[in-house]
């Protein structure tokens, strides 16, 4: 998604100067000749205005945000088919959504709020940051980089707390109508777009900006650590770790181990661009899962991989490599929160199997 650069320049004003300079000289006329016409002095151009001095800590903010942003677009096109194509297995937690996040300057913090000027193109205006693929949104047209302008007729907020109050205008209008009129701003051009609204999983996505090999899941929202991403390497692993903690969501197990308001404080602190990384010593006060809840979430999470697209063949070595790299003995790993890895890889070979004759006899994906 390509996101326009908003450039702004400095006007210099230059004074202009009119008549004829006078030069004092002796001459001798001579009849039969001329003198040349002076050809006047070309006018001052402006000079270009100073390059800004980017500070060392300004391009490590830069260059963070790079990252971050590239991880969060990954997790949004890994999570589009999970969300999307299995709204009916997240029941109650299913929402008529637009399918896109828009954010501006003032979704960061500090030098950050510089940074995405430089590096995103953000300002006040609440900009397109990311289009689920297969949502209202992308077949509306909808773009990264675009500017939001109206929604419904209304105009949208700028300038901060425009995300939180931008979603206070949205949420009624989508849960109300099948199609959401928006005026958007791209390229300098205003447009209307008819924006369908999509069934899908209400559940929030996030990066967590920290090297544990984790993830978590509050019951509302689920964070994928930026170590879990780079272990996993490629974007069928992400969907199997994403799914995991989906289902667990679904299944409401954060809620029933009495685990949501600490694992609440642990996304909310790694969500943030500057984590307090103090706060994952130890366990974190996270409690191992129980062995039955684990395997009815790789249960779920399996058929809802299957029904995105994803190739499962390859979940069950994913997670035997995780536990054996990262055994329940590495505090703040992934395994130390779930650790009935042999319980889980023979639940998940009657899954896989259970799945794949539904598939080869075209029958309903219900678990």
């Amino acid at each position: 998604m390509a996101v326009e650069q908003k450039n702004r320049s400095l006007n210099a004003s230059w004074p202009v100067f009119a008549g004829a300079l006078l030069l004092s000289a002796c001459s001798t006329f001579q009849p039969g000749t001329t003198s040349a016409p002076e050809t006047p002095a070309p006018p001052p151009q402006p000079l270009p205005p100073p390059a800004a001095v980017v500070t060392p800590q300004m391009q490590a903010a830069r260059d963070n945000l790079k990252v971050i942003a590239s991880l969060q677009d990954r997790l949004y096109r890994v999570a589009a088919p999970l969300l999307i194509n299995n709204a009916d297995l997240c029941k109650s937690q299913a929402r008529n959504l637009l399918g896109f996040t828009a954010k501006n300057k003032y979704s960061y913090p500090g030098e950050y709020a510089d940074a995405s000027t430089a590096v995103l193109g953000y300002d006040d205006v609440l900009q397109v940051s990311g289009v689920l693929a297969g949502s209202g949104a992308a077949k509306a047209g909808l773009r990264k980089g675009d500017d939001l302008v109206a929604a419904g007729g209304k105009a949208l907020p700028k300038g901060r707390d425009a995300e939180s109050k931008a979603a206070a205008v949205f949420a009624p209008l989508a849960a109300g109508s099948a199609n959401l009129s928006m005026t958007i701003a791209r390229n300098g051009n205003k447009e209307t777009l008819n924006v369908p609204v999509t069934r899908a999983c209400a559940f929030r996505v996030d990066l967590g900006n920290s090297d544990n090999v984790n993830a978590y899941s509050d019951g509302s929202r689920v964070l994928l650590t930026r170590g879990m991403i780079n272990f996993a390497q490629n974007d069928e692993a992400i969907a199997y770790v994403m799914a995991k903690e989906l289902a667990h969501n679904v299944l409401g197990h954060a809620g029933q181990t009495r685990s949501t308001a600490t694992v609440s404080s642990i996304i909310d602190n790694l969500a943030s661009i500057r984590p307090d990384l103090t706060m994952l010593v130890g366990s974190a006060g996270v409690r191992p899962m129980p062995a039955d809840y684990d395997v009815a979430a790789d249960n779920l999470a399996l058929y809802m991989l299957a029904r995105a697209g994803y190739n499962i063949s390859n979940a069950r070595a994913f997670w035997q490599r995780l536990s054996g790299q990262y055994p329940a003995t590495v505090l703040n790993g992934y395994t130390a929160i779930h650790p009935n890895v042999t319980a889980r890889l023979a639940a998940m070979d009657r899954s896989v199997a259970e799945i794949k004759a539904k598939q080869a006899a075209k029958r309903p994906l219900l678990p």
